[in-house]
C-alpha cells in the first residue's frame, strides 16, 4: 500500500473516501465543517437524524455528490480531549471501514488527543490503516486482497507536514512488518517449514545489499556443540536451522542489537504429546521467529540507521524413534547440560544456544521473543506481552516503546529466588521447574544463557496470536521491537 502526508484542502480534494470525526456533541473538526459546507450542510442534516451511533468509534459511510469527495466516513470521536487508548479506536474503527474503498484519506489527526502530537497520531493511523489492509489470501482458491491501495494522512499546514509525515512512514513500516509477521505465522506448517524460512531469509539478503544471510544447518549445529536445539530437531524429518539476517545500516563498528526468535514451525510437544484440541495452532509458535523476519523487512525497507541482527531458531518438534525423551540429559553450546523433563518445553532448549551463539556478534543488547508458556496466558490474558530483563534501562526502554505504539508489555520478575526451581539431582539445570511460575521460571532458564551482554526476553504466547472466529497471527511485538530500535537510532 502506497501511504502518504498531505496538506489537502477537503473541499476540493479527490479521494474515495475523506474520513472526518464527530464529536459528541455533533460537532465537526476544520475539515469536516469544510467539507459539510462543500456539501451544502448535508452531513449536519444527517448527525440530526441520529444514523451515527453515539459510542466511539461507530462509524457511517455516506455518498457524497458534491466536493472531490465520493464518500465521507463519519466517525464518533466522543468527548474531546480523548485518550492516547480512545484515539487507536478510532484509527482502527475507520481503517477497518475503508478497506473496501481503493483509497482513502484521514481527517482524524484534527482530533485533540491528550499527551499527543500530529507525528504520533499519523503514526497510529498509518498503522492501522496497515494492519487491516491485512488479508490471508495464500491458501484460499478465489479470494482476492481488500482494495485499499492508498491512504493518505492530512496534515493541517506545511510547518506541520514533516512530523505527520515522519509519523506516516514510521506506522506504514510498523504494518508491513507486523503484515510479514502475520502471513508466515498464518501459513501452515507444511509450506512454512524451517527450509521456507531459510528460503525466505536468502531472498530478502538478495534483495537489499546491506542485508546478509548466513544459515547453520544442523551438521554445522552438530560440530557447534549446540546439543539442546538438536535434541528438539533430531525428532523431525525436515532439517532445521539457524538461521542470521545481519542488517547493517548504521555506522560501522557500532554494536548491533540482536533479535532472537523462536521459529517451531510446528510443535507437536514431541513426545511429551500436546492434546488435540487446538493442536492446529501450534502453527502459531513461529511467531517470535515471524517477528524478527517482520522487524528486519520494515528496517530494510526504510533503510534504516542501525545495526540489527536477526537470528531465527527454526526446528519442528516432533515424535519420532529419534525424538528427546523425558530424563535424556544434552550438553547445550554453552558446555551446561539439561535434563528435559518435558520435551514439550522446547523453546527454551532451542533458544539457550540461539543466545549463546548471539554472543558471537558482539551485541549492545540481546532481545529474545517467543511463545514460550501457557503461564504467561495465564497470568497476563492476550492485551500484554510479558517482558523479563537482566537490566532496568532496557525493561524500561522497551515497555516506554510498548506503550507508545500500543503493543503493550508488561514486567515480570526475574528474581534468583526462583531459580533453584530449575535445580536437577542429574545435570547442570532441568528445563521445568514445575507448575507454579511457569513463565519466569521458564526466564530464569533462558538467563543462564544470556548473563554476558544486557537481554530482554518477550514471552508473547498470549499476544502473537488470537484464536476462535478471529483466528490468526496479529503480527505483535513487531511494533513495539521497531520503536524500540528506532528509538535508539
Amino acid at each position: 500500500m502506497q501511504f502518504t502526508a498531505k496538506v489537502t484542502d477537503i473541499s476540493k480534494q479527490r479521494t474515495a473516501c475523506a474520513i472526518i470525526a464527530v464529536d459528541n456533541k455533533n460537532r465537526f473538526t476544520d475539515s469536516g465543517n469544510a467539507l459539510d459546507k462543500a456539501s451544502n450542510g448535508s452531513l449536519a442534516k444527517l448527525l440530526k437524524r441520529g444514523d451515527l451511533g453515539s459510542a466511539a468509534g461507530s462509524t457511517l459511510m455516506v455518498p457524497l455528490l458534491e466536493g472531490g469527495a465520493e464518500r465521507a466516513l463519519l466517525v464518533r470521536s466522543g468527548k474531546t480531549p480523548i485518550s492516547k487508548a480512545e484515539f487507536r479506536k478510532l484509527a482502527d474503527a475507520s481503517a477497518k471501514a475503508v478497506t473496501a474503498q481503493k483509497e482513502a484519506t484521514s481527517y482524524l489527526a484534527e482530533v485533540s488527543v491528550s499527551d499527543a502530537d500530529a507525528n504520533w497520531q499519523a503514526n497510529q493511523l498509518a498503522l492501522a490503516a496497515g494492519l487491516a489492509a491485512y488479508k490471508f489470501t495464500r491458501c484460499l482458491s478465489e479470494a482476492k486482497p481488500y482494495p485499499l491501495a492508498k491512504f493518505t494522512v492530512h496534515a493541517s499546514d506545511k510547518k506541520q507536514l514533516k512530523e505527520v509525515q515522519k509519523g506516516v512512514d514510521i506506522g506504514s513500516a510498523q504494518g508491513l512488518g507486523s503484515n510479514v509477521a502475520r502471513e508466515l505465522g498464518n501459513l501452515p506448517g507444511n509450506i512454512c517449514t524451517p527450509s521456507y524460512l531459510v528460503a525466505e531469509a536468502k531472498a530478502l539478503a538478495k534483495k537489499h545489499t546491506k542485508l546478509t544471510t548466513t544459515v547453520l544447518d544442523n551438521k554445522k549445529m552438530e560440530s557447534l556443540g549446540m546439543g539442546a536445539f538438536m535434541s528438539v530437531a533430531k525428532g523431525s524429518d525436515e532439517p532445521a536451522a539457524m538461521i542470521a539476517m545481519n542488517y547493517k545500516g548504521g555506522k560501522a563498528g557500532q554494536k548491533p542489537i540482536v533479535l532472537v526468535g523462536k521459529g517451531i514451525t510446528f510443535d507437536t510437544g514431541g513426545i511429551s504429546l500436546k492434546p488435540g484440541m487446538q493442536m492446529d495452532e501450534m502453527k502459531f509458535d513461529m511467531c517470535g521467529a515471524a517477528s524478527v523476519f517482520g522487524v528486519m523487512n520494515a528496517l530494510v525497507e526504510m533503510n534504516a540507521p542501525v545495526n540489527v541482527v536477526g537470528v531465527v531458531a527454526a526446528a519442528e518438534n516432533m515424535p519420532s524413534g529419534r525424538a528427546s525423551k523425558p530424563g535424556d540429559i544434552v550438553t547445550s553450546m554453552s558446555g551446561k547440560t539439561i535434563e528435559i523433563l518435558n520435551t514439550d518445553a522446547e523453546g527454551r532448549l532451542v533458544l539457550c544456544d540461539a543466545l549463546t551463539w548471539a554472543g558471537k556478534f558482539k551485541p549492545s543488547v540481546v532481545i529474545d521473543i517467543a511463545t514460550l508458556t501457557g503461564a504467561c496466558v495465564i497470568a497476563l490474558g492476550h492485551h500484554a506481552t510479558g517482558l523479563y530483563a537482566n537490566q532496568d534501562k532496557l525493561a524500561e526502554e522497551l515497555i516506554s516503546a510498548g506503550e507508545t505504539t500500543g503493543d503493550r508489555a508488561w514486567r515480570m520478575p526475574l528474581w534468583d529466588e526462583y531459580q533453584p526451581m530449575l535445580n536437577s539431582n542429574f545435570a547442570d539445570l532441568q528445563n521445568i521447574g514445575g507448575r507454579e511460575a511457569g513463565s519466569v521460571t521458564a526466564a530464569c532458564f533462558l538467563a543462564r544463557f544470556a548473563e554476558d551482554y544486557n537481554w530482554a526476553h518477550l514471552d508473547i504466547a498470549g499476544s502473537a496470536w488470537k484464536s476462535g472466529a478471529a483466528k490468526g497471527a496479529t503480527g505483535r511485538p513487531v511494533p513495539l521491537l521497531l520503536q524500540y530500535i528506532l528509538n535508539k537510532k
